[in-house]
């Protein structure tokens, strides 16, 4: 089996939480040696997954997957001793991740003025809530308040344009820009490449929300007024909406070629009566009548359960998708055989499967996903590595600087 493409890449991860952990996770799937930079009590990340609402279990699922396949190092980074360390493994490193505010940076010795000079080839990975410049680039900010809340997103998902704003799950918005800063540290690899110099690379949770709002904000910069987002029962059109089946299932169905498709849908549901109707028609009818036309839709799918109907729509070759529940991802083949869900070696036997990250390259195969480490799991490893002898281990441990 070839080697794989980021072995030998040198990673530290001196981030918490998920976005900028997630990049490094993304590195280690592809091979690059990722040290997970904790204080000696841990990421305040661990056990996030024990909050109320959440899905209750003693084994930690939600940092068993940000932080799978990486070395874990307790270290002090108040202490000088501690970042005299860091400082050690900087010199040596192609990758430096960090999320933490610029405040907390320049307390700890850890912004890209303090670390940029210690590696010329060294790549700074910043992940921030708003933004490196502007005047709340000191604020700070999780996934639900400045990917969603900020822009534009929680507004608009709403179901009812008169109800409250729609909650974001966990997470939701850290790993797509988790995955975005894992292609600004491939680009900026990529520059060193050809120019033999590390750099400053770097995204924001506001900016990749802004970015999944493009469509929409695209159109506000052109000075367009943005609709509210009605009820289903009153979308412009019953073609591209959500029906509930038979037994409770709902799925939505996306005819956006409607003149071609339309025929089609009428043979999957029987109901060759409604090219007649002078309301179902022609296409402009069908939008003047979408509400009466998502009213006669609404009974028919109500008939029958949703395998009936996914296979009446297949044989059609229409556009539909099933609203999947979480729970059906596990037993999902289809998932499966495109590794989007793939095996993983879980020591507390809770779960032999992990979700996959969402890159790919043809020939070049990702590592198997190893456990997320304990707090300080690897932290005499990585001190020997550094030249550190037994009684250097001994007396930093005594002074708390690592664990």
């Amino acid at each position: 089996m070839a080697e794989p493409l980021l072995a030998g890449l040198k990673v530290i991860d001196a981030a918490s939480f998920i976005a900028a952990p997630v990049a490094a996770t993304m590195l280690a799937d592809f091979g690059a040696d990722v040290i997970k930079i904790e204080p000696p009590t841990g990421d305040s990340y661990r056990g996030l997954s024990t909050f109320p609402g959440f899905p209750s279990s003693d084994v930690d699922y939600a940092y068993m997957m940000d932080n799978r396949s990486k070395r874990g190092f307790a270290l002090d980074l108040r202490q000088e001793a501690g970042r005299a360390v860091l400082r050690e493994l900087v010199a040596g490193a192609d990758v430096f991740i960090t999320n933490y505010p610029p405040l907390v940076r320049e307390r700890l010795g850890l912004s890209y003025e303090d670390i940029a000079p210690l590696n010329e080839r060294l790549i700074y990975a910043s992940l921030s809530a708003y933004g490196e410049t502007g005047p709340e680039v000191h604020r700070t900010g999780f996934d639900s308040t400045a990917f969603w809340a900020r822009t534009g997103l929680m507004d608009l998902v709403k179901p009812d344009p008169d109800g409250a704003p729609a909650r974001s799950l966990p997470g939701m918005g850290d790993h797509p820009t988790g995955v975005t800063l894992f292609a600004a540290i491939m680009t900026a690899l990529y520059r060193r490449q050809i120019t033999g110099k590390g750099g400053k690379a770097y995204t924001n949770l506001m900016a990749n929300g802004v970015w999944c709002n493009a469509f929409y904000t695209q159109a506000a910069l052109c000075g367009l007024d943005i609709p509210t987002r009605p009820k289903r029962e009153n979308w412009a059109t019953g073609l591209a909406n959500h029906y509930r089946c038979a037994d409770g299932r709902w799925f939505i169905l996306s005819l956006v070629n409607e003149e071609k498709q339309w025929p089609n849908l009428l043979r999957a549901i029987n109901r060759s009566d409604l090219a007649t109707d002078s309301r179902f028609a022609e296409k402009p009818a069908r939008h003047r009548h979408a509400r009466d036309l998502v009213a006669v839709l609404d009974e028919v799918f109500l008939r029958q359960a949703w395998p009936f109907w996914q296979q009446r729509l297949e044989e059609e070759g229409l556009a539909f998708g099933v609203i999947g529940r979480t729970e059906d991802i596990s037993g999902d083949p289809q998932m499966q055989a495109a590794d989007i869900i793939i095996p993983h070696d879980d020591p507390s036997g809770l779960s032999t499967h992990t979700v996959g990250s969402p890159v790919w390259l043809e020939g070049s195969e990702k590592t198997a996903p190893c456990p997320a480490p304990r707090i300080g799991q690897h932290t005499d490893e990585i001190l020997a590595e550094l030249g550190r002898t037994p009684e250097d281990i001994k007396a930093l441990r005594a002074s708390g600087v690592v664990a």
